[in-house]
C-alpha cells in the first residue's frame, strides 16, 4: 500500500491549492478516502473524507464552504482543493486510509503574507 501526497506549498491568506494522493498497492475504488491535517503543537484532526462512488462526502465545520474533496477511481487519486486559505490552515496534510489506518507521509501547506 503506497499514499504520495503532493501539492503542498506556501500560499498567501485568500489563496488557493490543490492537493493531491496518489494511491497504488490496493482495490483504491473499494474504500473510503480521508484527508486530515496537523498544525504545529496541535492534534491531528479530520479535514474531509468521502465515500467509495463520492456520493457521500463530510466536512470538518472549519473548511466547509472553502473546500473541497474529491476523487477519481480511474486515476487512483483523490483530492483536496483549498480555497480562501487562512493562517489557521497552516498544517501538514495526510491522506489515509480510515479502513485499514494506513497514512501517507504528509505533505506541508503554509498560509502567510
Amino acid at each position: 500500500v503506497q499514499l504520495v501526497e503532493s501539492g503542498g506549498g506556501l500560499v498567501q491568506p485568500g489563496g488557493s491549492l490543490r492537493l493531491s494522493c496518489a494511491a497504488s498497492g490496493f482495490t483504491f475504488s473499494s474504500y473510503v478516502m480521508r484527508w486530515d491535517r496537523q498544525a504545529p503543537g496541535k492534534e491531528r484532526e479530520l479535514v474531509a473524507e468521502i465515500s467509495i462512488t463520492g456520493g457521500w462526502i463530510n466536512y470538518a465545520d472549519s473548511v466547509k464552504g472553502r473546500f473541497t474533496i474529491s476523487r477519481d477511481n480511474a486515476k487512483n487519486t483523490v483530492y483536496l482543493q483549498m480555497s480562501s486559505l487562512k493562517p489557521e490552515d497552516t498544517a501538514v496534510y495526510y491522506c489515509n486510509i480510515p479502513l485499514l489506518n494506513y497514512w501517507g507521509q504528509g505533505t506541508q501547506v503554509t498560509v502567510s503574507s
